[in-house]
């Protein structure tokens, strides 16, 4: 464990000792690639006026909640798909369509149909998240060892019986990498979802200063969304370690 958090904290190690040879080297001009102490000075400007944490605060909460709803949605569409033929024949092929359509090119359709509210850049982070879910899910629980199942109706299991107490454990692992793999997605639709009418949050204030070239400001925003992703993906490999603590995956200790 101690080798791994080495290795990890040398990589990141390496892209800032990287990012200074080009940035303080003259490589590239500071209108490009700003150095880490105009990034800084920027983080600490906003730390002390509460505004890059008033920004966090909203874009965790846009991101989460968008998330959250795709997760409860698709849970039991994707268990239903892989045990249902006749509603895998139904949905399969509207999901298999609608995960390909571009995310912003459907901005337009929600403001007409929610407006430009919080609403909308809720439903902007489910459309980028649940069509994919739907499916993964799907996948997850097909892959269920039949004896499982069968062994149940044996005992004489009913129809929700095995899906609570066989699909639902057995596919609980991979469900749970399929929620924190999709709320890595989920973090990259927020500039998407703070295209229009928004006010705060991280990728508000990237657009903002994409306007007058504040690469200083944009790089803030791109760290802070990669740090906030990260705690993210922490605490869902936690949730998984704790909710089925038996679950180990290749090369884990």
């Amino acid at each position: 464990m101690n080798r791994y958090k080495i290795l990890s904290g040398t990589s990141f190690l390496a892209i800032i000792v990287i990012w200074c040879i080009i940035t303080y080297g003259g490589l590239v001009a500071e209108m490009f690639v700003p150095s880490p102490s105009a990034v800084w000075a920027k983080i600490t400007e906003g730390a002390t006026d509460g505004s890059l944490w008033a920004n966090c605060w909203v874009s965790t909460k846009r991101v989460m909640i968008g998330w959250a709803l795709a997760a409860v949605f698709a849970l039991p569409c994707g268990m239903i798909m892989a045990r249902s033929k006749v509603f895998n024949a139904i949905i399969q092929p509207i999901m298999e369509f609608a995960r390909y359509l571009p995310v912003v090119a459907l901005v337009p359709l929600t403001i007409l149909y929610v407006g430009i509210d919080e609403s909308q850049k809720y439903l902007i982070i489910f459309l980028g998240t649940f069509f994919q879910l739907v499916l993964m899910i799907q996948d997850t629980v097909s892959g269920i060892d039949k004896n499982q199942i069968n062994a149940a109706r044996t005992l004489g299991a009913n129809r929700w019986q095995i899906y609570k107490e066989v699909i639902f454990k057995a596919s609980l692992p991979g469900v749970l990498d399929d929620f924190r793999m999709t709320i890595g997605w989920a973090w990259t639709y927020l500039v998407v979802a703070e295209m229009v009418a928004a006010s705060s949050g991280l990728g508000y204030i990237i657009l903002k200063s994409q306007r007058f070239m504040g690469t200083d400001v944009i790089f803030m925003g791109l760290i802070f969304i990669g740090l906030i992703g990260l705690a993210t993906d922490f605490v869902m490999r936690l949730l998984t370690r704790l909710i089925v603590p038996w679950h180990k995956r290749l090369g884990e200790q």
